[in-house]
């Protein structure tokens, strides 16, 4: 699968949901095509803004879309990477502020 298909599937499935890609699509094709370097490489599509062990059952919370999203798009409009957002984040209608990690140390591997 290229990103070009991924971006198709994954919109397809999550805009229905309330979920939309970053409006900076240069920055979305650069996630997409880590997730699926991350496919490649472990087995699963682990988020790319995050350390994955390669143990898919630890990595659990941090498959694309993680665990953490919801909440991060609820409170922030964004999720962690940027790479899903509110339809508010693409229209300019909330802040682009940092969004802090929520997945616990214990699960980095720290």
């Amino acid at each position: 699968m290229d990103a070009e298909k991924l971006f198709e599937m994954l919109k397809k499935v999550q805009e229905p949901k309330g979920f939309f890609f970053n409006s900076d699509r240069e920055r979305v094709f650069d996630l997409l095509e880590a997730l699926l370097a991350n496919k490649e490489r472990y087995g699963y599509m682990a988020c790319p803004c995050r350390l994955a062990s390669g143990d898919k059952k630890s990595d659990r919370d941090i498959i694309c879309p993680c665990a953490y999203r919801k909440p991060d798009v609820a409170e922030f409009g964004s999720c962690y990477c940027n790479l899903y957002v509110s339809e508010a984040w693409n229209q300019g209608k909330t802040s682009e502020e940092y969004i802090p990690e929520r997945r616990p140390p214990e699960k980095m591997g720290f």
